[in-house]
C-alpha cells in the first residue's frame, strides 16, 4: 500500500474520531441541559401550585387576624419577586424567599385557634402539605439532573466544548436556611 494513502486514511481516521467525540460530547451536553431543564418545569408545577394557595391562606385569616399586617405584606412582596424571576437562579432565590414568607404566615397561625379550628384553613394547610411534599421530591429530582450536567460541564476535555457552546454550571435548589430544611408545619392541634 502507498505510505502516502496510509498517512492520508491515518488522519481522516484522527479527525473523524475528534469530530465523533465532539458531536457526541456537544449531544450529552445538550440532552443533560434538557433534563435539568424539564425536572425544573416538574418542580415549577407545584411551586405554581403552591403559589397559587398562598393567597387563599392568607384571604381566609386576614380579617381574624388584622393586626399581623407585617408578615401579609412580606408573603406579598415575597410572592411578588417569585413573578418578577427570570432565570433559574432568580427563580431559586424567589422561591427561598416565599418560602421563608410561608414559614411566617404557619407560625403566625399557630397564635390564632380560631383561624386554625375553621375547615376551610384545614383543608388549605392540608393541600399545602401535600404540595410541599411534592417540591421536596421534584427539588430532589432537579437537584440530582443538576449534579449530572454540572458534573459534565466541570470535566476535563467536556468542559472545552462546554465552555465553545455556552454551556454554564447550573445553579441547585438548595435550602438556604437552616430554618428552612424542616418541613412547613401544617398541624394545629
Amino acid at each position: 500500500m502507498n505510505t502516502g494513502l496510509i498517512v492520508v486514511l491515518v488522519i481522516v481516521g484522527i479527525i473523524s474520531i475528534i469530530a465523533l467525540w465532539f458531536i457526541l460530547t456537544y449531544n450529552g451536553l445538550t440532552v443533560a441541559y434538557s433534563r435539568v431543564e424539564e425536572a425544573f418545569s416538574h418542580m415549577d408545577i407545584y411551586l405554581k401550585k403552591r403559589f397559587d394557595l398562598i393567597p387563599n391562606l392568607v384571604e381566609t385569616t386576614k380579617g381574624m387576624a388584622k393586626h399581623e399586617e407585617a408578615i401579609f405584606t412580606r408573603v406579598a412582596e415575597a410572592r411578588s419577586g417569585v413573578l418578577n424571576a427570570k432565570t433559574v437562579g432568580e427563580k431559586v432565590e424567589a422561591e427561598n424567599n416565599f418560602s421563608a414568607a410561608i414559614r411566617g404566615l404557619v407560625a403566625t397561625y399557630e397564635n390564632y385557634p380560631q383561624i386554625t379550628a375553621t375547615a376551610g384553613f384545614q383543608e388549605l394547610m392540608g393541600s399545602l402539605k401535600e404540595i410541599e411534599k411534592e417540591i421536596s421530591s421534584t427539588r430532589e429530582f432537579y437537584n440530582g439532573a443538576v449534579r449530572i450536567f454540572n458534573n459534565k460541564v466541570l470535566v476535563f476535555p467536556t468542559v472545552l466544548i462546554a465552555n465553545m457552546f455556552g454551556f454554564k454550571k447550573q445553579p441547585y435548589f438548595e435550602v438556604k436556611d437552616e430554618k428552612e430544611r424542616e418541613n412547613v408545619k401544617v398541624s394545629f392541634e
